[in-house]
Formats: structure tokens, sequence, C-alpha cells
């Protein structure tokens, strides 16, 4: 039960958001949204995920099959909503690559490991870069950075080091147990990347060359190029103007605010981060949250009801993985 206990945390900080901005406000200031420019702002989301399933394609060999890669990519990214710190992101995404691409576990987990390594390499070096342009927010950005890349270090060990993976795995697992995780999906894991890291590593270093590597780099930074987009569109559609640099910054750290916190796909914390750091910029109150509560509307929101259906048609039984990897809905004995 006491992932669903963390789901209440989430959802309740959203009601506190609401209640503390006002409905009235906030309603107010949804009236007056462009919802045409919602509708753009929704169809970049879904330009993104098209970005990510190539990506995702060219790592396992299967670069034309791009419906298969976007149903897989979209799973995987609606069970990393609903885990904490998107914890079951790449465990699904593998899941649901086994099933649809016909790939091994090891490769699927292998191809995701590899994903977040460029995606959360980027994120920490423009964090790090923007700190010389805002000042305001250059304590934040560089502590963001230097943990991002940190980061990059776990996952570069992990996914190309055989012998130390194992060896610091061993040594960060039981602080993982501590985590609102289920025992199986524990237990799971630690199966997953102890018996399986071989493989896996294997797989990764085979892959490992200096073009597929760059067209992997340059397929992440296009997808963070458009998620901070789709944020400026949202501004635009509330006729609210912001800098292109301020919106990196800002959705850079309301996203790893989001892994920090645990709470599942950061529902709560990242709409507070973002709220908060747009008021830091200059918008009022209640404008900053109605920002907030539409991009990720378009987001996160827009991802998980895909997931629902593309996991419930392709691969119904791709549900109840997700189930237990992420939620207990119903609660554990």
């Amino acid at each position: 039960m006491k992932q669903l206990y963390v789901l209440i945390v989430s959802f309740i900080l959203l009601i506190l958001l609401v209640l503390w901005l006002g409905p009235s406000n906030i309603l107010h200031a949804l009236e007056t949204a462009n919802p045409w420019l919602i509708l753009l702002a929704a169809f970049i989301h879904l330009v993104v995920i098209g970005v990510r399933s190539l990506r995702w394609g060219f790592i396992i060999g299967q670069p034309t099959e791009f419906k298969k890669n976007y149903v897989v990519k979209t799973i995987g990214l609606f069970a990393g909503n609903f885990s904490p710190a998107r914890s079951a992101g790449e465990v699904l995404n593998a899941v649901a690559g086994k099933k649809i691409n016909r790939i091994s576990l090891s490769e699927g987990l292998s191809a995701g490991l590899t994903e977040r390594f460029f995606d959360v390499g980027i994120a920490g070096c423009l964090m790090l870069i923007s700190s010389l342009f805002l000042p305001k927010v250059r304590v934040i950005t560089i502590i963001g950075g230097l943990v991002s890349l940190g980061m990059v270090l776990l996952i570069y060990i992990f996914n190309w080091r055989e012998n130390a993976s194992i060896w610091l795995y061993e040594r960060i697992h039981p602080l993982i147990s501590k985590l609102p995780i289920r025992e199986e999906v524990l237990n799971n894991m630690y199966v997953k990347f102890t018996g399986g890291l071989k493989n896996m590593i294997e797989y990764t270093r085979s892959f490992s060359n200096f073009k597929n590597l760059t067209l992997v780099f340059l397929l992440s930074g296009a997808s963070w190029l458009l998620e901070c987009v789709r944020l400026l569109v949202v501004f635009y559609a509330f006729n609210t103007e912001i800098s292109f640099t301020a919106i990196v910054v800002i959705f850079l750290i309301a996203n790893l605010i989001g892994i920090i916190t645990a709470l599942p796909g950061g529902i709560g914390s990242i709409e507070i981060s973002l709220t908060g750091l747009f008021v830091l910029f200059g918008v009022s109150g209640a404008l900053s949250g109605s920002i907030a509560l539409v991009d990720r509307l378009v987001s996160f929101w827009l991802v998980t009801a895909l997931g629902i259906i593309f996991a419930s048609y392709y691969a119904k039984d791709i549900l109840e993985d997700i189930k237990g990897y992420t939620l207990d809905i119903k609660g554990s004995k």
C-alpha cells in the first residue's frame, strides 16, 4: 500500500497548489489561453515521442519499425510516469521491447540506459552552461548540473563497466530498497541488474562506436530542444513572453526536482517547481500555475492516456506488468 500512499501525497500537492493559486484565478487564466496553441504544444510533444522512437529504433537496430518503436517508447514513458523517480521506465521499456520489437530483455535495458545516459548528460551540461547567463538561479543550476553529471557517471559504470557495475549495484541496492517500491520489483531489479548485466554490457559495447553514439547524441539533443519548445508554445498560448534560455533552465530544474523527490512521475513536485520558477522569472502566480498545469496536461497526461491505450491494445499483458513494476493500486498483503 505504500505506493498508493505516495501517489496520494502527489495528488495532495496538486490540490494544495490549486488552492494556493485560487481555482477562480486559474480558470480565468485558462479562459484567456489560445486553444490552438495548446493543441500545437500537444502535437509537438507527440513529435518528441517520435524523435525518441527514432532513437530507440536506431539503438536496437530496427530504425524502420517506427510504429512499433513509437508504441514501445510510449509504454515506457507511461510506466515511468507512475513509478518513483521514473525508476520503472527503462525496465518496462525493455519489457515492451521484448514483446513488441522481439528483442532480448538485456538489449532493451542496454538501449534504455544508453538513452538515459545522453538525456541526463545533456541536461547536466545545459544547466552548467546556463549558470553563466542566469545569476538568479546560478547556485541551483550548478548543483543540478553536478548531480546530473554524477548520474551520468553511474549510468556509464552500469552500462559499460561490468565488474564495477556489479560491485557498485550491490552497495546501492540497500538504499534503493528504502524507496516506496514493491519488494517484488526490488528483487526483480536485483536479478536483472546482476544476472543479466554481462549480456547488457556486451550489447552496449558492440553498439558503442563514434558514428552510432553521435547520432544518439543528436537525437537526444533534438528531443530536449523540442520539449523546451513545447513549453515555450504553452507560454505563447497564455500570451506571455519569456526567454528561451529561461525556459531551458526552468524545464531542466523542475524535472531534476521531480526525480529527486522520488514521487511517481514527479506528480505534484514538478508542477510546484515549474510554478515557483515561473514566478521567480517574473510571471504572476495564477498565470504561472496555469501554464504549469497545462504543460503537464499536454505532456505527462497525454503520454499516460496513450500508454494505457497502447498497452491495452497492442499487448494486454504489458499492462499487468506495468501494474507489477509501478504502483500497487490494490495493495499487497
